[in-house]
């Protein structure tokens, strides 16, 4: 990496999106377009392949036709998915900032969110699916849990966008109800696929890394509005109401129980790859059962949710 990289934002020293999204502090005065020029560009990104660390290969195990090979183009798919429709997005935000620095902030996210659709693409070829097909498979991968969870989502998104208080509304279902939510699994994804397909698990981390900068600055500036403005709560907690009864009538779980069940199947065919490594300290991989890690991101979601709501003075909403 380059020298006089924020930590924050370097690829050995960052921490996980768990601890960063609960215990960093940033603004967007700070990651303004100068910070994501030098510490992104020239640093989290410098040397990348496919979105991904050089040495981080795919195993030969990952392009055979089978169950492990169809978890991971069915989880890619839906990311890819999911940071495209955040990507269109982020473009209202960007329309409706209310000053230099969150404008400069939201520009720099909407390209992290086009660039991450687009390493989740590039490493789909990786795994022996060919440029020209990518748009075919990831319909036939993703399109109903398109249609069923994220297009609601988006739509979800995009309307509160286009009534009161459009900017506040964007960034906090965006912070609170989509990255905050969909981060974790990330989190999930770089630990379990880390000896099963390292360059999968690095497009993760890489990604992993950009989503605490957006969790962080969208918490501060929510935390903003509302200490300037505390008549703006009960449009806050109306508005995450309205999201979490969204998000409890969406099929999320079986979306994740139909990729787990692929991976489940898939690592039992490699076990001699895997033997005794360990999907968090203490766990054997091996020993994890899809409803045990489905279970684990459902936690880590649900305790980056309280510590971001609790910092934007929501806790409890």
């Amino acid at each position: 990496m380059t020298t006089n990289i924020a930590p924050e934002a370097d690829w050995d020293q960052a921490p996980d999106v768990l601890a960063g999204a609960r215990e960093l502090r940033l603004t967007p005065e700070r990651c303004d377009l100068d910070y994501w020029l030098v510490n992104v560009a020239q640093g989290t990104l410098r040397g990348l392949v496919n979105g991904h660390r050089p040495e981080a290969v795919t195993p030969d195990h990952m392009r055979k036709p089978g169950p492990l090979r169809d978890a991971l183009l069915t989880e890619f798919s839906f990311r890819s998915i999911a940071e495209d429709k955040a990507a269109r997005a982020i473009t209202s935000l960007v329309a409706n900032a209310p000053d230099a620095k969150s404008m400069e902030f939201y520009a720099t996210q909407l390209l992290d969110e086009a660039r991450h659709a687009q390493a989740f693409r590039a490493h789909m070829t990786e795994v022996g699916v060919a440029e020209a097909e990518i748009d075919e498979v990831v319909e036939r991968y993703a399109g109903e849990h398109r249609t069923h969870v994220l297009d609601p989502l988006e739509e979800f998104g995009l309307d509160v966008m286009n009534g009161p208080h459009p900017f506040l509304s964007g960034v906090l279902v965006l912070t609170v109800l989509v990255e905050g939510v969909l981060a974790p699994t990330g989190e999930l994804s770089e630990h379990k696929w880390k000896i099963v397909d390292p360059a999968a698990a690095s497009v993760e981390r890489g990604a992993g890394i950009d989503e605490i900068r957006h969790l962080t600055v969208g918490s501060e500036i929510v935390k903003r509005h509302l200490s300037r403005d505390p008549g703006l709560t009960e449009h806050a907690a109306d508005l995450l109401k309205r999201g979490n009864e969204l998000w409890a009538s969406l099929p999320v779980f079986e979306v994740l129980q139909r990729r787990e069940e692929l991976f489940q199947e898939g690592v039992q065919q490699i076990a001699d790859v895997i033997g005794d490594h360990e999907i968090w300290p203490g766990r054997r991989l091996l020993d994890t059962t899809p409803d045990e890690r489905i279970k684990a991101a459902l936690e880590w979601s649900a305790e980056t949710q309280a510590a971001r709501l609790a910092y934007m003075g929501l806790a409890g909403e």
